[in-house]
């Protein structure tokens, strides 16, 4: 018999998914999983001391730790980094355990301990809870995606493996002592009160226990009855000094700063220039506000303000107008400073640009040294430029500048630490020229009485051209925080400054701001 034909073969290629696509989309389900189990059931409700909470992990690039005071703001603290942030929002006060804090102070000791223990606990179940949401959610997910009983057990174990991962960033990255430096964001007038005193927190070691139960204790105060924020009392010893720079008439300035003087009980008031914008006779009304601001006014001169200015200030109640490397001393700080040696807004002349700076800041060095001479050495150093003010490293604790429209601090080579302010005009009308508003800022600086030095500063910064938002953040010298050693002194210097030496690059003249 013949034999039978064979059946035709036919072979089919099914395309094969690529180990990294199906890799990319495991992991995408085990994070939509991982959030989705977090909304859900990620969140636990934890008595701090007085106070009901609800605490929570949230995926962030910066990690810290978010404290939700509503109504008055939010506190942020840089507690750690890692990809997850810990949000704790206060829901409400035992009226019961908060009546008795406020009725009784001396529990404030025993608070310490207690709301340490609170946060342990809440953590605990936190983490605890969080595991669980995490591993369900992306199990479940998976589970719905997949179809697969091994797969989804394996979104779950993902999850758990960088939870875990997370975790344990942010406990080798845990920082105690950032809640020396909180951010207040929200009601401004409440920060004084939240915040705490500069001397209180340079001064108490005890870092985490003693601030962490100062913050719930002030917050306890502001929940109380009478909705009213308790009044802002300074330490005595302290010497309190608001700085402001370039207002460029912008006339808003003035209400902010007087209500920066009467919040903060400020001692002093420094304005390192560019007050004006052209410097000519019809802006001189301009000024007549600073007699009213209840403090003494001390200013220098910048490269937007004319000698006709100057003349005009100099007649001013309750000014007192430094150049040419004079020295006075006001509330209790002697100041030394120099005005700017070019005046931009005059065209015919021609700008003498860092050579007349530098001569500028050569001069105000050559002043302080015969002060320190004569036994009268200067507490702070005032300039307009901060490139003026780099040739006095060495010679004073502390120089003020501004120009720049930002704000930076940084200790220079010799020792002197040089505080750049942003603009308290928010650049008046160079405002608009960006695609977004400048923002307002000015600082509160801190002085010890006694020493005269630099204890802690406070940047404030609200949101420019109408915006609401207020943000105050707390700052301490390195030397001044816990388990630091004093700072070296300062030595003058042997050679002129360069502009390499400054950790960020120098922003242009404000008259050529760059777009």
């Amino acid at each position: 018999p013949r034999p039978r034909p064979l059946p035709r073969l036919s072979v089919e290629l099914v395309p094969q998914q690529r180990p990294w696509a199906r890799a990319l989309g495991l992991v995408t389900v085990v994070l939509a999983g991982a959030w989705l189990g977090l909304l859900v059931v990620g969140n636990v409700r934890v008595p701090v001391g007085p106070m009901d909470t609800t605490m929570a992990l949230r995926p962030s690039l910066t990690g810290g730790t978010k404290i939700n005071i509503s109504p008055l703001g939010a506190l942020s603290l840089d507690s750690h980094a890692a990809p997850v942030r810990l949000d704790v929002n206060v829901d409400q006060l035992d009226p019961v355990r908060s009546r008795a804090l406020v009725d009784h102070p001396e529990r404030i000791t025993g608070l310490q301990q207690e709301v340490t223990r609170d946060v342990e606990h809440g953590t605990l179940d936190l983490a605890v809870r969080s595991c669980v949401a995490v591993v369900s959610g992306a199990t479940a997910l998976g589970l719905a995606v997949y179809r697969r009983p091994r797969r989804a057990l394996a979104a779950g174990g993902l999850a758990l493996t960088l939870l875990a991962a997370c975790g344990g960033t942010a406990y080798a990255t845990w920082n105690p002592e950032s809640v020396l430096e909180p951010r207040f964001s929200g009601l401004l007038s409440s920060a004084p009160s939240l915040v705490g005193n500069a001397r209180s927190i340079v001064t108490e070691f005890d870092v985490y226990q003693q601030e962490l139960a100062r913050l719930v204790t002030n917050v306890t105060k502001l929940y109380d009855v009478t909705s009213t924020l308790p009044a802002y009392s300074p330490d005595p010893s302290t010497i309190r000094v608001l700085h402001v720079s370039d207002i460029h008439l912008n006339p808003a300035s003035w209400k902010i700063i007087a209500s920066l003087v009467e919040q903060y009980k400020i001692d002093v008031i420094v304005d390192s220039g560019d007050t004006m914008d052209h410097g000519t006779a019809a802006e001189n009304a301009f000024l007549d506000p600073i007699a009213d601001l209840g403090a003494p006014y001390v200013w220098v001169r910048g490269n937007h303000d004319s000698p006709l200015t100057q003349r005009y200030l100099e007649h001013m109640k309750n000014v007192h107008v430094l150049d040419d490397g004079r020295a006075e001393t006001v509330a209790g700080l002697r100041f030394a400073g120099i005005g700017d040696p070019q005046f931009t807004p005059d065209r015919s002349a021609r700008p003498g640009g860092d050579p007349a700076e530098y001569l500028a800041g050569a001069r105000l060095a050559s002043a302080l040294r015969d002060q320190k001479a004569a036994g009268t050495p200067a507490d702070v150093a005032i300039v307009h430029e901060p490139f003026a003010a780099r040739v006095t490293d060495g010679e004073v604790p502390l120089v003020l500048a501004g120009h720049v429209h930002h704000e930076e601090t940084e200790v220079m080579k010799n020792g002197t630490r040089l505080r750049v302010e942003g603009s308290t005009g928010g650049s008046g009308l160079r405002a608009v020229e960006g695609r977004y508003p400048d923002p307002i800022e000015a600082s509160i600086l801190y002085f010890d009485r006694d020493t005269r030095r630099l204890q802690a500063w406070d940047e404030i910064r609200l949101g420019g051209l109408g915006l609401t938002t207020a943000e105050v953040s707390r700052h301490l010298p390195k030397e001044n925080q816990p388990g630091a050693t004093p700072s070296p002194t300062p030595t003058p210097p042997n050679r002129p400054p360069t502009r390499s030496t400054p950790d960020r690059q120098p922003r242009p003249r404000d008259g050529d701001r760059a777009t």
